[in-house]
Formats: C-alpha cells, structure tokens, sequence
C-alpha cells in the first residue's frame, strides 16, 4: 500500500495519510461523543473528546493501514456502568465509529462527484476526497469484523444473549491472535480480501463520479 502510494506521486501518498489522520480521528471522536451523550465522561476526561489526530492515531494501527490498506486508532476508553442504557450502551458506542466512517465515506464520494467537473480529476482537492472515501470505506469495514479488539465483537457480545457467556470470554482472550491470524493468512496465502473489497470501491468511485 504504501510503496503503491509513493509510486503515484507525493501529492496521492500526502493526501492518503492526512484522510487517514482525519478518518481515524473521526472515528474514534464518535465513539467518546457516543459514551458522553451517554452520561459516561471516561474519554472526555482522557482527552478522546477531540478531532485532534494526535488523540487518536495509534502506531502500529497506523502503520498497518499504510503498510496493508487496513488498521485502527487508539482504543477509545469508556466505562459501561456509565453508561444512560446499560443494556445496548456499549451497541451504541461500538457502531458509532464504523457510522461515522460510513456518513464521512457518503460525503467525500459525494463531495468528489460534484466538485470533478469544475476541479478536474487531478486537483489536489479532488485527490484528497477520493482519498478520504477509500480511508473511511476501509476503516468501517475492518472494524466491524467481529474480533476483539475491534468494533464488531462489541457489537456481536451485545447481541449474543447470556447463555454464549463461554463464548464470548474465549473469543475475548483468543480473539486478538484470530485477527493477526487472519491478517496474515489474507497476505500470506494470496487471499486480499482487502485488495478484492479496495477495488470493488474503486470501480465503485469510478462508476459514481463517471455519472
């Protein structure tokens, strides 16, 4: 990913990681402003209630996601006892990240449609939207992979009902190693499911601006 980017010019490799900055930092503000609506102030009071990237961007998640197209933020900490609904609470924090991915994806792609006419396809503008629909598609589908310590195993552990207590605690502790396993397998074994679903969106961005 990241060799692809520099080969494509500095303009594209800058405008990928400033989407990612803005991406992730979206992503994880939605999940602290979903905990505080909520009554919880654990990531206000942590600093997590910003859009400032340095809140948010974790090393190594960042550096998967220039490396191999998929990553993540920093955890976003919030308690659930806090929380206003103390049954689908923690539902309702989960998905906030992977929505506010999805709405900021809606809105770039929107964006880089109505603008191409009148910037053309290699304004730096232009760039940076296309950019930033890839960032948001990518991060809200990682993420709802149902692994710890991703969004998606909050969401399923809520919908589980109480008798797959066993489950979910050996998904918790196993769960970490399954999501390396499965990074590794995609790229190891030649799967790219990653690569499959970029150029699905891509010849998806190319349909949709092409109207």
């Amino acid at each position: 990913m990241l060799f692809d980017l520099l080969s494509s010019g500095p303009i594209v490799a800058l405008a990928f990681v400033a989407a990612l900055a803005l991406g992730i930092s979206i992503h994880e503000f939605s999940h602290a402003l979903a905990a505080y609506l909520q009554g919880d102030m654990t990531a206000r009071d942590a600093g997590r209630l910003t859009l400032n990237p340095l809140a948010h961007l974790d090393p190594v998640g960042s550096i998967m996601l220039l490396l191999a197209g998929f990553g993540w933020g920093k955890p976003t900490p919030y308690n659930p006892y806090n929380l206003r609904f103390r049954r689908f609470g923690p539902l309702l924090v989960a998905l906030a990240g992977p929505v506010s991915n999805a709405i900021g994806g809606a809105l770039s792609l929107t964006s880089a449609a109505l603008l191409l006419p009148v910037l053309g396809e290699d304004n730096v503008l232009i760039i940076f939207l296309s950019t930033l629909f890839f960032v948001n598609v990518m991060l809200m589908l990682f993420n709802l992979l149902p692994l710890p310590p991703l969004d998606g195993s909050q969401i399923l552990f809520t919908l589980l009902p109480d008798r797959f207590h066993a489950f979910k605690v050996a998904l918790a502790r196993n769960g970490p190693w399954l999501l390396l396993g499965f990074i590794i397998l995609d790229n190891v074994a030649g799967l790219h499911l990653f690569g499959s679903v970029y150029n699905f969106f891509l010849n998806l961005l190319d349909r949709f601006i092409g109207l």
